[in-house]
């Protein structure tokens, strides 16, 4: 196992498939799931949070190493597997690339994924039923967060430069979940995110993006 990549998450999650999806464009072989020492981890664990101090997920286990927090997870994969480069070499493009992520996980995940989507997958309304209020509330951010994506895409096929990055492995999967529930269509109408999301489904690796 110490030699195996494995990915400690879900493979619903969207960090998991972000990670999963480096590891497919950079042909990597790897594992997903919640036992990366061969007995199953329960989420929110004492030996979860023995494994993350803020009981996230995922984390990567690596050549007898844990790693956690996805950006840092991709950038080691990135730097640790030399085919097929996932981050500019200049200096202040990487520099510019990390920006993008952080803004992606941070503030893009948060407005899409979390204020909408998980509304919709984990509804926490009356007898299970989604809270369209908090769904209302949160559109004035959700529109923000794709204004952002297609200034971040601008004419580009991707969102930094001409090449899939770091930054595209983190943005793909949630804009796959957003165009899933009932609101996401109407949210990403008029905007780049449509077609960006149709070519980065086109793509091999887009196969994560099924996996249950």
């Amino acid at each position: 196992m110490e030699n195996t990549v494995y990915i400690f998450a879900p493979t619903f999650s969207s960090f998991a498939r972000s990670v999963m999806l480096c590891c497919e464009e950079k042909g990597i072989a790897y594992e997903c799931g919640m036992a990366p020492e061969g007995s199953k981890i329960t989420s929110k664990s004492p030996e979860h949070f023995a494994i993350h101090p803020w009981g996230k997920l995922p984390a990567l286990f690596h050549e007898g190493q844990v790693l956690i927090e996805t950006s840092s997870i991709c950038r080691y994969l990135d730097a640790r597997f030399e085919q097929t480069p996932l981050q500019p070499s200049s200096t202040f493009e990487r520099a510019l690339l990390d920006q993008y992520c952080a803004e992606i996980a941070l503030y893009i995940d948060q407005a899409l994924l979390r204020n909408i989507v998980l509304e919709f997958a984990f509804p926490k309304g009356e007898n299970g039923a989604v809270r369209m209020e908090k769904v209302e509330a949160a559109l004035p951010e959700a529109r923000k967060a794709l204004q952002r994506v297609d200034e971040m895409l601008g004419d580009s096929e991707f969102i930094h430069g001409q090449s899939y990055t770091l930054a595209d492995a983190l943005l793909t999967p949630i804009l796959d979940y957003l165009a899933k529930v009932p609101v996401g269509p109407g949210l990403m109408e008029g905007t780049k995110a449509i077609d960006y999301l149709a070519r980065m489904r086109q793509r091999p690796s887009a196969k994560v993006l099924n996996t249950q």
